[in-house]
């Protein structure tokens, strides 16, 4: 019984540790004062021309910029839960402050809406 015990342990901890990702976003700017940013509307806007390639970007703005499109195409699967919080504020916030924004940022990259229901469950849940 013991044996059993000890190999179904194992068979949980392998499939714990195969499924999860192999690796995560980097961990870089997980503590950025996110409130401050989404108070600065020149600042939302250099992040939103950086994303449509109509202004410079930033460090961060790059990043993001370059993480974006594995993130949708993955439902953020390599989001910590601190980058999904992050993102689920931002989500929200924008989606709700600047529609007309969101919509051209959605059309950019994912013009097919093949991972809007993903990211919306992965990030949103059940809003």
């Amino acid at each position: 019984m013991y044996l059993f015990s000890v190999v179904v342990l194992v068979c949980c901890l392998l499939v714990a540790v195969l499924s999860a990702p192999a690796e995560f976003y980097t961990s870089q700017f997980d503590n950025i004062d996110i409130e401050s940013i989404l108070k600065n509307e020149k600042l939302l806007d250099n992040y939103f021309n950086c994303l449509m390639d109509e202004g410079p970007c930033t460090l961060e703005g790059r990043t993001l910029k370059s993480l974006l499109p594995d993130a949708l195409n993955t439902s953020c699967a390599k989001c910590t839960e601190k980058q999904k919080k992050i993102a689920r504020r931002v989500m929200t916030f924008y989606l709700d402050k600047y529609p007309a924004n969101s919509a051209r940022i959605i059309k950019k990259y994912d013009p097919e809406n093949k991972f809007k229901d993903g990211i919306e469950k992965a990030l949103l849940g059940s809003r």
